[in-house]
């Protein structure tokens, strides 16, 4: 059989990780058939998608009713069944993080999304959740907000894996790596070591493009007939600008001192690469930023598409191009940073309403 697409990508420099998980993808065999088919080395999960597992999945039921009468309320429930699914894909990627050194077979989980803006809520949660999944191959999942950045320092000095999610902006991607480099000189100054704290930052894609989109046809329907253009450029050269950022910051004094200690570059990882619109191709947000050192992390939809169609090519030459495509966006009034900070708080309510919806469906099933 020809190789996987997605094995070649992992080839060029890119890592692939799953964005889901489930009962399902364990019990049937599925996630390990990824890993040995496809190369897949990590997975993303979050609260919305274990919202959506556990409330269709009959084996979560299952295995709800033969929970110990020990375990009191909905939200005990929902966390040791979260846990039971971690640590089991976990145990099937630490393989792979023991062959990579460390450097990848991860699987993350995020600290409750009412606390993006509670710095000690949300380091309380990320040290209690490492310590209760016990598995050393496990990310906390961080947004990426303003007050995220000084949870996400001190976790880095702590010695967790973080995965800093909800990231719009290069600028704001570039205070989030300026952090992971912060905890990490409080560590060496400490003198502790670096060299086994990995992190990635997690840019989100088609979110962006779904909302500049909006404003550009907005544009378009007065007139502007040079904005219809731009249409789904943006995700891909805000994307673009933040692996340059990641260039710039590689090549840093302060990078290379923090390397010849042992550290390891956080990676971009390309988040929410389901494409929205129609009119744009399936593997949109593959195809388009396969770079060396980075993540991409997709749904099981796009795995399946990318696998049949994916034409994997290194997109270094289209770096050049996104100051360019960044100014052409700004020269027709789109507010990228006004676009982040909205994505980034209409984010943490996405993320609020499937984990509250889940406490409730949970209590209502008796606990």
């Amino acid at each position: 059989m020809p190789e996987s697409p997605l094995k070649v990508l992992a080839r060029l420099g890119q890592s692939i990780w799953l964005d889901d998980i489930g009962r399902e993808l364990l019990d049937d065999g599925t996630l390990q058939r990824l890993i040995d088919n496809d190369g897949l080395t990590g997975l993303t999960s979050n609260h919305a998608i274990f919202a959506n597992a556990i409330s269709k999945q009959a084996s979560y039921a299952r295995a709800f009713k033969q929970l110990p009468a020990s375990i009191h309320g909905a939200s005990a429930a929902y966390e040791v069944l979260i846990g039971q699914d971690l640590r089991r894909a976990a145990d099937l990627f630490q393989p792979i993080y023991e062959r990579t050194g460390h450097a990848d077979g991860f699987v993350s989980i995020e600290v409750s999304p009412h606390l993006a803006y509670d710095v000690q809520g949300s380091l309380d949660e990320a040290r209690r959740l490492r310590a209760d999944l016990a598995r050393q191959n496990v990310m906390i999942k961080i947004p990426g907000t303003e007050r995220g950045i000084d949870a996400i320092r001190q976790l880095i000095f702590e010695g967790v894996h973080v995965n800093i999610t909800l990231l719009f902006s290069p600028e704001r991607y570039r205070a989030v790596a300026n952090a992971y480099m912060d905890g990490l000189d409080a560590r060496i100054e400490k003198r502790q070591p670096v060299s086994d704290i990995s992190s990635v930052a997690s840019f989100f894609l088609s979110r962006i493009d779904t909302l500049v989109d909006k404003q550009i046809d907005a544009r378009a329907a007065q007139g502007d007939v040079r904005a219809k253009a731009l249409r789904g450029t943006a995700a891909v050269a805000s994307a673009l600008r933040a692996y340059q950022i990641f260039q710039e910051l590689s090549a840093s004094e302060r990078w290379q001192r923090l390397a010849a200690h042992g550290a390891r570059p956080q990676r971009l990882l390309w988040a929410s690469t389901s494409t929205k619109d129609k009119a744009y191709s399936p593997t949109k947000y593959v195809e388009d930023i396969v770079l060396p050192q980075t993540v991409n992390t997709m749904p099981m939809e796009t795995i399946d598409i990318y696998r049949v169609s994916g034409r994997p090519t290194l997109q270094t030459a289209a770096l050049a191009s996104a100051p360019a495509r960044l100014k052409a966006l700004a020269d027709a009034g789109i507010d990228l940073e006004a676009v982040a900070a909205a994505l980034e708080k209409e984010g943490v309510q996405k993320f609020i309403e499937p984990f509250d919806r889940i406490q409730i469906w949970l209590k209502d099933q008796g606990r």
